[in-house]
Parts: structure tokens; C-alpha cells; sequence
């Protein structure tokens, strides 16, 4: 029996293996951060992005080059289209290759749907959609051109899944970006390309007022787990996907959220007690 080689992992005939590289969008803190460390100790180089936190992305790099890893840092403002994706070639061309993308910025709002502006939807679609969409492209030519396939994550979230009052924005283009995923996976396999998308639900960050939270004492009853999840038990779902075992997998999404979703309709961080354990 033969075994084929994994196609995101480039071989070179001539020499050893180039050192794969990675770019991680928004990663100046939160998620990102922890996927930009968890990829340097899975041993990749690793681009770094931030938009108004430039000292939190240092901060990034220096965990980075404390793992023996190469570290590029750039700015990323995404509600400048089309042209700030060019960060994803900058980048790359910095770090020599590209052979994972991690869409990782992301906004959101907290506004009802009749309140809400379209300059504020507008800035919530580019971000969390429109965004990734344009880095994409960019990592998947990039990719294609250099050979030996590549891996793609967009972040989602549980609300690629299912609604939240309040959030009519940062649902739309979470679902977006998921139904998105799933298309690129399809067409970008041919090139031996995987797409997913990894959802996390309550993660202790900035974005969620919780950065630096310890999650084992934060108590969420209505969470099947009891707490919020943690910035690296996403980056491990994430660096799983972009790494060797993860070869079969595509266009697939990985909901990281405590067992939140399975609760339907009832589901939510917000609830103030267990009651619903009982039957």
C-alpha cells in the first residue's frame, strides 16, 4: 500500500523542506494571538496583523520569535477594501511563501435591526466577509502558484450557525463567511487546497471584555461546560487544521463552544442559572 504525500506540506527534491508559513489576520491579541503562537510551536514562521493595537502585534511577534520562529508584523485595516488585503502579499513576500491562511479579524455590534445604520452594517460586512473573501484570493493565487497546495481557516463563529438579537450584521456575515468556506473548499481543492472555518462561542478576550480571564472560574450555567472557552483551545482546533492531520478535511465547520449549540433555541452565555438541566 502507498501512501500519497499531503499536498499543503511542499517537498523540495533538491533540498529539505522549506519551513512553512503561516498569516494570521487580527492578531495583535485575543484568538489570533494564541494561533500565532500555537502555529510557531507547531514550528511555521508566522505574519502578524493588527489594526489600531501595533504594540499588541509586537507583543505577538516576540512570543513568536521566543518559539525559534521567523515573525513579520503589518497593519490591516479591512474597512479599507480592496486594498488593504494586500497585507496577505506583503507578508508573504516578507516570509519567502505563504501556505496558511487564518482569517482571524473581526467587528461586530450590539444595535437592534431597525437602529441599525448602513455605514455600520457596511463596516461589519467588510470585516467579517468581504475581508477574508479578498485575503483569500490573495493567499489561494499565491498558493497556486508556488505549489504544494495549502490551508485555508476563516473564523467564524456560533452565530454562522445561529441567530442573537442585536447582532443582525455580524450574523450575516458570519453565516456568509461559512457558506463562503464551504465554495472555496470546492473549487480550491483541485489545487490541493483544504478551506474550513472553525466557530468558536464565548471565548475569554478583548472582544468579549475578558482578556486574561481565568475561564475555570468564570461560571456560565448556560453553557453545557459551565465557562467560557479559552483563546487557545481555539488555536488548537485551528492549528489542527492547518496542519498534517488534517488532510482529508475540508470544507467543514468546527463549532468550539462548550456544547452551547445543542442546546437550540434555549441556548445562550446569558443565562443565569442551571435550571435547565432538569428535565
Amino acid at each position: 500500500m502507498t501512501t500519497s504525500p499531503d499536498p499543503s506540506h511542499p517537498t523540495n527534491s533538491d533540498g529539505p523542506r522549506p519551513t512553512r508559513v503561516a498569516i494570521v489576520t487580527g492578531s495583535d491579541s485575543g484568538i489570533g494571538r494564541a494561533t500565532a503562537v500555537r502555529l510557531a510551536e507547531s514550528g511555521m514562521d508566522v505574519g502578524i496583523t493588527w489594526h489600531s493595537d501595533e504594540r499588541g502585534a509586537e507583543e505577538t511577534a516576540e512570543e513568536v520569535r521566543a518559539q525559534g520562529r521567523r515573525a513579520a508584523v503589518t497593519r490591516l485595516d479591512l474597512t479599507e477594501l480592496p486594498g488593504a488585503a494586500d497585507a496577505v502579499e506583503t507578508l508573504a513576500d516578507e516570509l519567502g511563501r505563504l501556505d496558511v491562511l487564518v482569517n482571524g479579524s473581526g467587528t461586530g455590534t450590539s444595535t437592534r435591526f431597525l437602529d441599525i445604520d448602513h455605514a455600520t452594517f457596511q463596516r461589519v460586512m467588510d470585516v467579517d466577509v468581504i475581508g477574508p473573501f479578498l485575503c483569500s484570493q490573495h493567499a489561494a493565487r499565491r498558493m497556486i502558484a508556488q505549489g504544494g497546495g495549502g490551508r485555508i481557516v476563516n473564523i467564524t463563529s456560533v452565530h454562522e450557525h445561529q441567530p442573537r438579537v442585536g447582532a443582525a450584521p455580524y450574523c450575516a456575515a458570519k453565516g456568509g463567511l461559512g457558506l463562503l468556506t464551504q465554495v472555496m473548499a470546492l473549487e480550491l481543492s483541485a489545487y490541493g487546497i483544504t478551506v474550513n472555518a472553525v466557530a468558536p462561542g464565548e471565548i475569554a478576550t478583548p472582544m468579549t471584555g475578558q482578556e486574561d480571564a481565568d475561564v475555570t472560574r468564570a461560571a456560565r450555567p448556560g453553557i453545557p461546560l459551565g465557562r467560557p472557552g479559552d483563546a487557545r483551545e481555539i488555536a488548537s482546533v485551528i492549528a489542527f487544521l492547518a496542519g498534517p492531520d488534517a488532510s482529508y478535511v475540508t470544507g467543514a465547520s468546527w463549532v468550539v463552544d462548550g456544547g452551547m449549540l445543542r442546546m437550540g433555541p434555549q441556548a445562550g452565555s446569558h443565562l443565569t442559572s442551571g435550571d435547565w438541566r432538569n428535565p
